[in-house]
């Protein structure tokens, strides 16, 4: 038989050493994720998706000219459209409105004139402009159908001077926009007011001036 005292000394060992063999076989409790190549504590947030492109013209539209022979607003009658006489136009569009405002000086006093936005650019011949701008095109050119040449389907901008031969005035399309493929490039200015009724609706008598307006 072994004495007590022996015994103690030939356990205690024995224990340490399972012990240590016990540690040695142990995993660790959480292995970092080697999936990505970084750890999740140090990947940057993603960039926010940038936003769609929008079909509607983008930038709000402010011109300003004077007119003469050439340029930028032109004038084909100077008894009716001076030259040195000005207009400003200005436009914006959000979401399905446009808003266009035309605003001039220097014109004949007193006097009513037809206007409105046009298809093309001015040039050096009146009809350089082309026809009016329509949300819906009118299939029968000249169009002077009322259910296409109206100030709902286009840009009228009718306005009668004051007594400095000044005038402003605003058209809004509450049901459609321009877009960055179909928008006016031009304001023409009439001798006369826009006529309403059929086989005449949209003509306003002669062209007599021109401002170029790119609205795209």
């Amino acid at each position: 038989m072994v004495p007590p005292r022996t015994l103690h000394r030939l356990v205690l060992p024995a224990l340490a050493v399972l012990s240590v063999a016990l540690v040695g076989c142990s995993s660790p409790s959480q292995t970092p994720s080697t999936e990505t190549g970084t750890p999740a504590a140090t990947t940057a947030p993603a960039a926010p998706a940038a936003p769609a492109a929008s079909g509607s013209a983008g930038d709000d539209v402010d011109v300003e000219a004077t007119f003469a022979s050439t340029g930028d607003a032109i004038t084909y009658n100077p008894q009716l459209v001076p030259a040195g006489a000005t207009a400003k136009v200005t436009s914006s569009t959000e979401g399905t409105s446009s808003t266009v405002t035309l605003a001039v000086t220097g014109l004949v006093p007193n006097r009513t004139y037809g206007s409105h936005a046009h298809q093309k650019p001015c040039g050096p011949a009146a009809a350089d402009s082309g026809p009016h701008f329509q949300h819906v095109a009118d299939p029968v050119s000249p169009s002077v159908d009322p259910a296409y040449a109206n100030p709902q389907n286009e840009v009228w901008l009718d306005f009668t001077t004051d007594a400095q031969g000044a005038a402003s005035v605003t058209a809004t399309q509450a049901q459609w926009a321009f877009t960055d493929q179909a928008a006016p490039q031009s304001v023409v200015i009439h001798a006369m007011k826009t006529a309403t009724e059929p086989g005449k609706a949209g003509t306003a008598g002669d062209r007599v001036g021109c401002v170029t307006v790119d609205f795209a």
